[in-house]
């Protein structure tokens, strides 16, 4: 049986999945780390965890967090991230810019490759980074 908690999908079915089929997969990965995050730093329940999430998983916030891990990616890293920013989407949220939406679908297809990958402690590695500047607001 597979163990779909930790996918360890080949390099070649990896390309057979779209920028957006890698792109949704991250967005519940990024989703997930988001909760486990807010979990972890306490304070917030209920109501205020639900908007403290959405804060951190909108288009907006996704984009600037992308921009901390740019220049730590592998080559190959940074071919799957402009595979994301690439992809064809035809609804942009009001409250993002086209620009914003693209780097986000980037994070998020990046994490979708990579944890189809099973690189969890990559994921970890670089979702720190991009926790930093919050970590430090509590």
């Amino acid at each position: 049986m597979e163990n779909y908690f930790q996918p360890e999908l080949p390099r070649d079915r990896l390309l057979e999945i779209s920028s957006i089929g890698l792109a949704h997969m991250g967005d519940a990965v990024f989703e997930l780390l988001v909760r486990s995050w807010l979990c972890a730093h306490g304070g917030a329940t209920g109501r205020g965890m639900h908007r403290a999430a959405v804060a951190l998983v909108c288009a907006e916030s996704q984009a600037e967090k992308a921009e901390k891990i740019l220049p730590l990616l592998t080559e190959e890293e940074r071919a799957v991230f402009r595979r994301g920013r690439n992809a064809q989407v035809h609804t942009v949220p009001h409250h993002a810019s086209r620009a914003q939406y693209g780097e986000a679908t980037a994070l998020e297809a990046l994490l979708g490759w990579l944890y189809l990958r099973g690189e969890t402690a990559r994921i970890n590695q670089l979702f720190c980074i991009m926790m930093e500047e919050e970590a430090h607001g509590d």
